[in-house]
């Protein structure tokens, strides 16, 4: 993050949602779950690499989900933040042949 994003800190939009992209989809009448989670990796990848998006998204509900729990972009953004399933390894000749191959 540069010194300027860092002096304004995550309580900014221009900070956390610099092409107002979370914005626009709180706005937008009848938005559905699909167009949300698109609207969501669309935001996601401009997240700057080495910042937790995890703050990100944080400061997003904060400042746009107040008093709106059930809008599509909340769910979005509440699924965000809960941990990635753990990887299990899938394939090769163990799934193949069972484990007792």
């Amino acid at each position: 993050m540069d010194a300027s994003n860092s002096d304004r800190g995550l309580c900014d939009p221009s900070v956390f949602d610099p092409k107002g992209l979370l914005r626009e989809a709180y706005r937008i009448d009848g938005i559905t779950e699909p167009e949300c989670r698109t609207i969501f990796l669309d935001w996601a990848i401009q997240v700057p690499v080495g910042v937790a998006a995890k703050d990100h998204i944080e400061a997003a509900l904060a400042h746009y989900a107040t008093g709106q729990d059930n809008h599509p972009m909340t769910v979005t953004l509440q699924a965000g933040l809960r941990a990635s399933p753990t990887a299990k390894r899938r394939g090769g000749r163990a799934a193949r042949v069972g484990q007792n191959g």
